[in-house]
């Protein structure tokens, strides 16, 4: 157990591309979409006409931020959408629209927001529920099991119960017992950091002498080598990639904590372009480093459209968490977009608004020719692997796009989004003057 989940960079015979020779070919086509400076959107995304919230028709040069006026204006975005069940609840406009019986049913913008913090607030971390209508296994029968079986399973619960990481959220079936949905935080310092990755898994009857299959809800996108665009995941623990000794399953040992918490520290890693199996024989060299954070970029994009996948189309009994999680953190990873956008390293901390303040503040003082005043950023994308390469310029056409998507998003949850909005909103005064 401890030495499936303590090696963070991993090795070809922990965690692979299953049957497949070209994974990584099959990712540097993927990024050719970015490359073209379009995302493409899947089957599951709202279509949207728009480029943004922002409206271009705003009048006179001072222009203040209104937060009635901006809300207004995701109103009439909203107006054509075919919004997912659950999201006209959390938005209050549309809310208004559905209860036609006076001002007094109508809840604030703050009450919604203060309802949305509450219930992630108190979202355990395991939880059992009644039905997985939703559930990838749902319409697949488990078959003929025994006591033992029923009791392995509840040992496991247990497990799950008392000692879930903190960044890992699990709900089971009481109706099928087969059942189980776990999301996973991505970590920080990793092109994965804040978002949610969906799992879902079967206990087959044959369990626990079989390890539990697990399918990863990925939206259509290959973002790790290990997690595959149809869902599969590549784990030695699972027995979907070849594996010695400790790595494969033990039926006398192995448990679902030891996969959830294995996909966690040994596929969302720091540099998941090195999951490829023989890769990691490239990690001491410039070129391979190159790469590594090249697939960082593309790796990032897939999360943040991730993250808008969860967002529209929120998984069952996750609704509150994702609503929560993303009201609480749409703030730091919007910050996180415009600093790589910047052309900082995706995963480098990203400073505090404060922190920035007091270092120019104290350059000032020191005076342009103290050698401290300026520092030379470690984080620039431009001094990687001393190769002299940069990002292509689609990387931040399509954060932008992104950049957007998402604080449409979030301003709905709750987030804090005001400087960005005022900042977008000022932007295109000066277009439409």
């Amino acid at each position: 157990y401890h030495k499936q989940t303590s090696n963070g960079s991993s090795s070809g015979d922990k965690v692979g591309s299953c049957t497949e020779n070209n994974s990584f070919k099959a990712s540097e086509a993927e990024r050719q979409n970015f490359d073209s400076g379009e995302i493409e959107e899947e089957d599951y995304y709202i279509d949207d006409e728009d480029e943004g919230c922002y409206d271009d028709d705003n009048e006179g040069s001072d222009y203040e931020f209104d937060e009635s006026d901006f809300n207004q204006q995701l109103a009439d975005k909203f107006d054509d959408l075919d919004l997912p069940p659950g999201v006209e609840a959390s938005v209050p406009w549309l809310q208004k629209a559905a209860t036609d019986d006076g001002p007094g049913n109508f809840k604030s913008m703050s009450e919604i927001e203060d309802e949305i913090g509450k219930k992630y607030k108190f979202f355990k971390q395991f939880d059992t529920v009644e039905d997985f209508s939703d559930h990838h296994y749902a319409n697949k029968p488990v078959g003929k099991t025994g006591k033992e079986w029923t009791k392995r399973i509840q040992h496991d619960w247990k497990l799950l119960e008392n000692d879930l990481p903190a960044s890992i959220y699990v709900r089971v079936s009481e109706n099928r017992m087969d059942l189980l949905r776990a999301v996973m935080i991505g970590p920080q310092g990793t092109p994965y950091h804040d978002g949610l990755f969906f799992f879902d898994a079967q206990f087959p009857a044959s369990y626990p002498a079989s390890p539990p299959i697990v399918y990863y809800h990925s939206g259509g996108l290959r973002l790790n080598p290990n997690l595959y665009a149809c869902g599969k995941v590549c784990l030695s623990l699972l027995g979907t990639w070849e594996g010695h000794g400790c790595e494969k399953w033990n039926s006398a040992h192995s448990t679902m904590l030891q996969v959830l918490i294995s996909i966690q520290a040994l596929v969302l890693n720091e540099k998941p372009y090195f999951n490829e199996p023989g890769y990691e024989t490239y990690a001491n060299n410039a070129s391979g480093q190159r790469t590594a954070l090249e697939y960082n970029d593309t790796t990032f994009q897939y999360s943040c459209r991730t993250m808008l996948y969860s967002l529209r189309r929120a998984p069952q009994h996750f609704e509150d968490l994702v609503a929560g999680h993303f009201r609480e953190r749409g703030r730091a990873i919007l910050a996180a977009c415009k600093y790589y956008m910047e052309g900082n390293k995706v995963g480098s901390i990203v400073p505090d608004e404060d922190d920035e303040d007091k270092e120019l503040e104290s350059a000032n003082a020191e005076g342009s020719s103290s050698s401290s005043a300026v520092k030379p950023k470690n984080n620039q994308v431009d001094l990687r692997a001393g190769a002299g390469v940069v990002r292509p310029a689609s990387f931040k056409t399509n954060m932008e796009v992104l950049f957007e998507e998402l604080l449409m998003e979030f301003n709905v949850k709750g987030a804090d989004t005001k400087k960005f909005c005022a900042v977008k909103l000022k932007k295109s005064q000066p277009a439409a003057a």
